[in-house]
């Protein structure tokens, strides 16, 4: 992930049977827009909406999905794991803004912790 989004870093994690806690930090200082540092100082082009600075959470969340997903159905395919139904992944996503540190060590200590929760976590399935 962090190969393709340079401006990201990826903070506490933990990888649970069937969902995924982590925090991504996203710096946009010093970013370009749509890779081009000769516009920023041109907001409006073409369409005479200001252009975004990627990549957005969204973007980040979309392309891991898709990853993810394309590894498992090649694994699928080369060693035989077991098909997944539906989807492999939710709709969307959950999200929090950490705004300070104080909620930045909280968030870290969920997410170190949950899985001495997972038993009586509304995810969990006994299967």
């Amino acid at each position: 992930m962090i190969n393709k989004f340079r401006n990201i870093k990826l903070d506490e994690f933990i990888i649970m049977p069937n969902h995924i806690h982590g925090i991504i930090f996203i710096n946009i200082v010093g970013a370009t827009l749509c890779g081009r540092p000769d516009l920023m100082d041109r907001q409006y082009q073409n369409t005479g909406q200001p252009r975004r600075v990627a990549p957005t959470l969204g973007d980040i969340m979309d392309w891991f999905k898709t990853m993810t997903t394309n590894d498992y159905i090649s694994c699928v395919k080369k060693y035989d794991w077991p098909r997944f139904n539906s989807k492999l992944w939710q709709r969307n996503y959950y999200e929090h803004i950490i705004r300070n540190e104080t909620e930045l060590n909280k968030m870290r200590e969920y997410i170190i912790n949950n899985p001495l929760h997972w038993e009586t976590d509304e995810n969990y399935r006994e299967n």
